[in-house]
């Protein structure tokens, strides 16, 4: 499943005439096309799909989607490890997961 995430953007350069920028998603840091949206700045939150930022959002709504989305997985569905992914979905436990439950 491809989601449109929220995120923050950490930095913006230029690349090749194109402005990309390092966006933030609840953790995970991946790189962003913000040719959608010429004039996003550094600390501001977008909605991103598919690696392009789509449309700018404001920071409690952003939060709360993040939120909703970690509380669901969806956020390790759509950043995770596929192989972690597919060996937990074939019964794996990994050694962090009993670190997890004894807190």
């Amino acid at each position: 499943m491809c989601l449109a995430v929220p995120g923050r953007v950490l930095d913006i350069e230029e690349r090749d005439g194109t402005r990309m920028a390092n966006v933030d998603f609840g953790g995970v840091v991946k790189e962003v096309c913000l040719e959608y949206l010429p004039d996003l700045k550094v600390g501001e939150y977008a909605i991103v799909h598919v690696g392009f930022a789509l449309q700018r959002l404001d920071e409690e709504s952003a939060r709360h989607t993040l939120e909703l989305f970690a509380d669901l997985g969806m956020l390790q569905e759509e950043f995770g490890d596929p192989w972690e992914l597919a060996a937990r979905e074939g019964g794996f436990v990994f050694p962090s997961d009993f670190q997890e439950a004894e807190k």
